[in-house]
Parts: structure tokens; sequence; C-alpha cells
């Protein structure tokens, strides 16, 4: 099998015969360099006979190139037109129709991924990023690994370290299912239209095991949120909303081993799990665990 790949021209005339405008208010861009799709694959390390799933396909410019590398895709697209046309340019440029899944709906609904696939590829809108890869991670354990290029900014969070001014919500998050790193830059001139901001590739690796169980993965995130809705403060006065006061939250703390005059920002995935592990055990503990997206 053959496959073509998407050029400039042909994604313009596409996206006229959809009448679909990308726009930088939702974080829409096209990317129409073929060497840039062929570079985040190769990022991903995409195999010949993986099943790789693609979020936010779009007119299909990196779905060719995954294809085209062997492995078959789901592809999951939010937009109707869009979905509905995949499968015939898919078709057009050398594709067997059993190597592409289109499932149209919203990546932040869906339960559930045709072929379970071990390998997320995609260039995630903007605004989605980070709450569209916390739900794949919670919701889909068979995805092993991954590389996704979004906004610069979302990418250095997601993969700073304990310590830093950029290390958050997202960075500790990321870290419960395993490791983060930056993974490549691209350039502004291969999107139409081209955006006001840079993008970063960056990757994971799933840890071999699973770090907790899910009530105590909520009960980490809880704690992760109120740190950082207040990261000035020390612990003890940020959690002390939870735990019912500044010398209930010190006593949990000091029992987990983190200082209570510590901030949010210096502490590991390892040491929120320890809190959260402790506060199951506290008295007055008071953890709304809601779902949040990060």
């Amino acid at each position: 099998m053959t496959v073509t790949l998407l050029g400039a021209t042909e994604i313009r005339r596409l996206a006229a015969e959809l009448d679909v405008t990308p726009t930088k208010k939702l974080g829409q861009n096209f990317v129409v360099d073929a060497n840039t799709v062929r570079k985040i694959v190769q990022a991903a390390r995409v195999q010949p006979g993986e099943r790789v799933v693609e979020v936010g396909p779009g007119l299909g410019s990196l779905t060719l190139a995954i294809l085209e590398a062997g492995a078959s895709v789901t592809a999951v697209e939010i937009d109707h037109r869009l979905a509905a046309r995949l499968a015939q340019t898919a078709a057009e440029h050398g594709v067997a129709p059993e190597m592409l899944t289109v499932v149209d709906a919203d990546a932040l609904r869906i339960t559930e991924l045709p072929g379970e696939p071990t390998v997320l590829v995609a260039n995630l809108p903007y605004n989605v990023s980070v709450p569209v890869l916390l739900h794949f991670l919670e919701n889909f354990t068979y995805l092993q690994r991954g590389v996704v290029m979004v906004q610069a900014e979302v990418a250095e969070r997601i993969a700073a370290k304990p310590g830093s001014k950029i290390y958050g919500t997202p960075s500790v998050k990321a870290a419960w299912y395993g490791e983060w790193k930056l993974s490549g830059t691209v350039s502004r001139q291969v999107f139409w239209p081209v955006p006001n901001v840079d993008s970063l590739l960056v990757g994971f690796a799933r840890a071999t095991t699973a770090r907790g169980s899910e009530e105590e993965r909520r009960r980490t995130f809880a704690i992760v949120d109120a740190a950082f809705n207040q990261r000035r403060k020390m612990l003890r006065q940020a959690l002390s909303g939870i735990f019912g006061s500044s010398a209930a939250a010190s006593e949990v703390l000091i029992a987990a081993g983190v200082a209570p005059t510590a901030r949010g920002e210096d502490l590991t995935v390892d040491d929120y799990q320890r809190i959260a592990q402790r506060a199951d055990r506290a008295e007055h503990a008071e953890i709304d665990l809601t779902p949040t997206s990060g």
C-alpha cells in the first residue's frame, strides 16, 4: 500500500469544498507541510501494524502520515463535515478501508475506542489540549505512549518539573500517568492559518504499573487543585479548607513527610499521592472528588 500525503493546495481545496474555515479563536490550525506531519509520526515512533488514535484529524494531513508509516488509525473528529469526508480523502490517497476507523464524536465525551489503540498522535486544538490528554489517559489504559502537538506554553507546563515557575496542575496530573518530555519544535509557518503562538511536540510514556486506585487518583488531584489554586501560599494554608484548619493540614503534611511551609510547586506527584493517602485517614478532611480536567 502506497499512501500519498496532502499538500497545501489540496488542503485549501478540501476546506473550500467542505466550507470549513479554521479559526484562531478555537485554536484550529491545519498543518500544510508534509515534512512536519512525518516529523510528528517519527517522534511518536509509530511502527507498522500498530493501532494509533488521532484526535482532531481535520482534513487528514497527519492521518495520512500515520497511515503512510503502516499503522492503522482510529480518528476521533467532532466536526461532522470533516468526519464524513475523511474516509474518502484517505481512499483517494491509497489507504485501504480497513486501515482507518472514523469516530464522529467529541473526544472529551467518548469512553471507548475501536481497536484499543496503544499510541496517541494528534495536533490538539489549543483550547482543549490538557483536558483531552487527561481524559484519554484516565479512560484508555491501553494507551502506552504518544506525541501531541500543542501550544508551546502548554507543552512546557505539561513537561515541567517541580520547582519551576511553570510547574503546575497539568504537570502533576500528567505525571500521575507516566513520564513526559518535550519532543520537538514546530514552525508557525507550517500551519494554515499561521497562528499567533508557537507550538511544540510533547511526548509521554505510560508507567508500566498503575500508580493507584481511581479513588486515590481523584483524591490526589483534588489536593493538587487546592494547592495550586493558592500557589503563593504555604501548603498548610492552601490545604486548610480541605483539612478544616491550618493545624490539621500541617499534621497531615508532616505525616506524609512534607514540610507544611512548602508550596505546591515544590512537590512531586509522589508527594501529593502520600498526602492523599494520609488524607484518607484524616478525621475532618472534606475533599471534593468531583472530576476536574486540569
